[in-house]
């Protein structure tokens, strides 16, 4: 499965390469000029853009994915001092392209022509901190002098994360905090999907993200902060699956998320009604807040809205349309993937449980895809196979028979030890060397030689 992992990998990295042209309404001109800019970022070539372009029009998202078993990891290595003076190219001049880094040390005779690859050199730089997205990262500088709307719902997306009070959910009724995640519009103010949950890691955002999509369709593209809880490869799959831009805010930047900040800040005031009520359970706690979304913030007039209307308004009557995906497949984009090592008894462990593979995988290591929110069933992967489901192993009172061992890895019948026999081979071929090798003199009985 590393090969399909490696696959998706790239068709990600690719997808989020072209969703600046995928944007509602780009003109030719405008399309032309991002073309040029992005080649000159990536060092890719225009012809390979449209080629990337083309596939994705046509296949969606599995036309990203290279052909055959993937890219193969290089076996090409890089001297040491090569790479050092790359970098130091690089750091020069941030804005050259890795062809133009290899251009110049083959110009300055560092190295022969054609002896280091493109893509060799990219993914070295990448791994040292120094590809075109980091250098990027860190040289642009300044705020954001203007503010922005989009003009259309569904554009663009904001989520954060806000901290919530303390509840008495933890073990033996022990206060605990909870969280709050929720997904605005940004031309609208409208909020798509909110809700406190106990802890707070990457599947919080998932399930808020995944309930909004439900509800309200896919959105062009999303905008996050630099948390740990949105930077994570199971969003970057999901957005590239579903075709939807995936875009952070630059690092210390708090003001690029204003919208969700301000928003933030009026849920306050919810938080100090919420504190006289005392709610005991989570379940009350969002009940509360969906009350209170709706009567005193959805559907009362905001002042950034035209005509001071409502969030729900503003999105209800707004005339582009929703995209909505089949469920199969929304499910599927929000799946993860894990290893897990098949034990002595066919089983693995997964989240505490355990799960019923097979004796036949004994020692193997298999791939375990699933979903966060529902871990009753997994799908099991091993190259050579077909992918499995599998449920949570039931222990009854009793011990369940053992299921009979598969034929390939049962005792194969020997009429004779091969053992044996080949030790007896060796040590004849042994005792013939050293006769060879030892002569005896003979001894007179006077004790003289002979």
């Amino acid at each position: 499965m590393k090969d399909q992992k490696k696959a998706e990998a790239i068709a990600a990295e690719r997808m989020q390469l072209l969703s600046p042209l995928l944007a509602e309404g780009l003109d030719p001109a405008k399309a032309k000029e991002i073309k040029v800019r992005i080649c000159e970022q990536i060092g890719v070539s225009e012809r390979t853009l449209r080629r990337y372009l083309a596939k994705y029009k046509e296949e969606g998202f599995s036309g990203l994915k290279p052909l055959g078993k993937g890219r193969q990891p290089s076996d090409q290595t890089i001297p040491p001092e090569v790479l050092e003076q790359a970098i130091l190219l690089r750091r020069e001049v941030p804005g050259r392209s890795v062809a133009q880094l290899i251009q110049i040390l083959e110009w300055e005779g560092r190295i022969p022509r054609g002896a280091i690859k493109r893509s060799t050199l990219q993914e070295r730089l990448a791994a040292r901190g120094y590809s075109t997205r980091h250098m990027r990262m860190y040289a642009e500088s300044g705020v954001a002098a203007r503010r922005f709307q989009q003009r259309h719902r569904n554009r663009l997306w904001h989520s954060d994360i806000k901290y919530g009070p303390y509840l008495p959910i933890g073990p033996g009724g022990a206060m605990k905090q909870v969280f709050l995640v929720t997904f605005i519009d940004d031309a609208t103010r409208f909020v798509l999907h909110g809700a406190f949950y106990p802890v707070m890691d990457q599947t919080i955002v998932e399930d808020c993200f995944r309930r909004a999509i439900q509800k309200f369709g896919v959105p062009e593209s999303v905008y996050f902060d630099n948390g740990k809880q949105y930077r994570t490869k199971w969003m970057t799959r999901a957005c590239s699956k579903l075709g939807i831009r995936l875009l952070f805010a630059k690092p210390y930047s708090p003001e690029a998320t204003g919208k969700v900040e301000r928003f933030n800040r009026v849920v306050d005031s919810f938080l100090s009604e919420a504190a006289l009520e005392k709610p005991k359970t989570l379940e009350r706690l969002n009940e509360l807040f969906e009350v209170w979304l709706s009567e005193c913030y959805q559907n009362k007039s905001h002042s950034a809205l035209a005509d001071n209307c409502s969030p729900e308004t503003a999105y209800r009557s707004d005339k582009k349309a929703l995209r909505f995906v089949d469920p199969d497949d929304l499910a599927t984009a929000f799946l993860h993937c894990e290893t897990r090592k098949v034990d002595k008894s066919g089983c693995i462990s997964f989240m505490d449980r355990k799960y019923e593979v097979g004796l036949a995988f004994l020692g193997r290591t298999v791939d375990v895809i699933y979903d966060p929110t529902d871990i009753t069933e997994l799908i099991i992967e091993y190259d050579g196979h077909a992918p499995w489901r599998v449920r949570e192993l039931v222990i009854g009172e009793r011990a369940g028979k053992r299921p009979p061992l598969p034929e390939h890895l049962g005792k194969a019948p020997a009429d004779t030890s091969r053992l044996l026999a080949a030790a007896e081979e060796q040590n004849a071929s042994r005792k013939a060397q050293q006769a060879q090798a030892v002569a005896y003199r003979q001894v007179s009985k006077e004790g003289g030689y002979v």
